[in-house]
């Protein structure tokens, strides 16, 4: 992950700084949003791009917010992806603004999953991903979401992540890119209704 995030730097002409970048998603309470994510994350956003003309500047942007989505995890919605983008300004200070400014709105928004951003729909899509994955590695992914949040008891976690998987599958449109959803979606749906019996 340091080498993909120091040759996206030196793409925008930067001088690399990744800081803390490792030792932050080798944090032992991240047992789903590690560094093996991350790189799944920047491999499924960089085979997506093959599908738009991104300029190699817009790669490098994309590259970077992914390495940096969740840099900061605390399981605080919201207050992590803000500290996350943060963070990403501040490792990326001798970087164009424009630059540095786009990472960071790519960063942001991860809290609410939308945007108008085309480098965005591909990022988002890549972070979404594994649900779209085989039921077993699927399975894997909601255990150890499940362990980030064990401060919570049974019947608190079953009612939110509840929540949360019938609002993934009522929206009408889950991935926002055509080649997400020709690879994933159906697996996806399929992934998130199978989960959803399961905490009834």
């Amino acid at each position: 992950m340091r080498r993909i995030w120091d040759d996206a730097v030196r793409a925008l002409g930067g001088a690399p700084d990744a800081g803390d970048l490792m030792e932050r998603y080798a944090e032992p309470h991240r047992t789903y949003h590690n560094a093996f994510h991350v790189v799944s994350v920047v491999r499924d956003s960089s085979a997506l791009a093959d599908a738009f003309a991104f300029t190699v500047e817009e790669r490098a942007i994309l590259a970077l917010a992914a390495c940096a989505h969740d840099v900061i995890y605390d399981s605080k919605p919201g207050e992590d992806e803000r500290a996350s983008a943060a963070w990403a300004r501040e490792r990326l200070a001798g970087l164009q603004e424009a630059h540095i400014a786009r990472v960071e709105s790519l960063v942001l928004a991860t809290t609410t999953h939308s945007s108008d951003d085309p480098l965005a729909h591909v990022l988002l899509d890549a972070d979404l991903a594994i649900l779209g994955s085989q039921p077993e590695h699927y399975d894997r992914y909601s255990q150890a979401v499940r362990q980030e949040y064990a401060q919570y008891d049974d019947a608190t976690w079953r009612a939110g992540r509840a929540k949360v998987l019938k609002t993934l599958l009522d929206r009408e449109v889950l991935f926002v890119t055509e080649p997400a959803r020709q690879r994933w979606d159906d697996a996806a749906r399929t992934n998130l209704a199978r989960e959803l019996q399961s905490l009834a």
